[in-house]
């Protein structure tokens, strides 16, 4: 019986098998690194959404707090003015003279207190018309004035900066409707 015997692997089979394993353990450990770095990359990525969440929460309570103390002042800053004209009203024997006073002081008082908080009027009277400032309640006729031109003001407009409160509410001077008014009593 002829036994054959393993012959240890020549030199060359030896270093193509540590080749062949070289790559694969190569590449787990690349595969494991990756991993963990994006398990790490996840956590920083979680921590920062809950970071984030967390100022969104805080600055809306900051933005409410802030809101909640610009009421409360400018309530406080308005009382006395409704003192004033609750005064003015539980007077029995004020002349109307006097009454009318007690409303215009007021009435400064009121319109202060709207400049301190950058609230103003404007007089829109002679102005071009502007529809973001005014609001057309009707034409008028002034030939010594331009065409839309402001002649009156029924509301004054509140602005704020640049911001509209509120348009003023005016009559805008028009030239052409004249002229088409004679040009149809004319007969045309």
């Amino acid at each position: 019986m002829t036994t054959t015997r393993k012959q240890p692997p020549e030199p060359h089979e030896a270093e193509a098998r540590s080749e062949a394993a070289g790559p694969v353990d190569s590449l787990a450990a690349k595969i494991a690194e990756l991993e963990a770095a994006l398990a790490e990359s996840r956590d920083r990525y979680l921590r920062l959404a809950a970071d984030f969440d967390n100022y969104k929460k805080r600055a809306a309570q900051e933005n409410d707090r802030r809101a909640s103390a610009q009421k409360r002042s400018f309530i406080s800053e308005l009382l006395p003015v409704v003192d004033n004209l609750e005064r003015a009203l539980s007077v029995d024997s004020a002349s109307s003279e006097q009454l009318r006073a007690g409303v215009h002081m007021t009435l400064q008082q009121i319109h202060q207190l709207l400049r301190r908080h950058g609230v103003k009027t404007e007089d829109a009277v002679g102005q071009t018309f502007d529809p973001f400032r005014h609001e057309a309640l009707r034409t008028g006729y002034d030939p010594t004035q331009p065409d839309d031109v402001v002649l009156e003001v029924y509301q004054p407009g509140y602005y704020r900066g640049e911001e509209v409160l509120r348009p003023a509410t005016v009559v805008v001077n028009d030239l052409g409707r004249s002229e088409s008014a004679r040009h149809n009593r004319n007969g045309g």
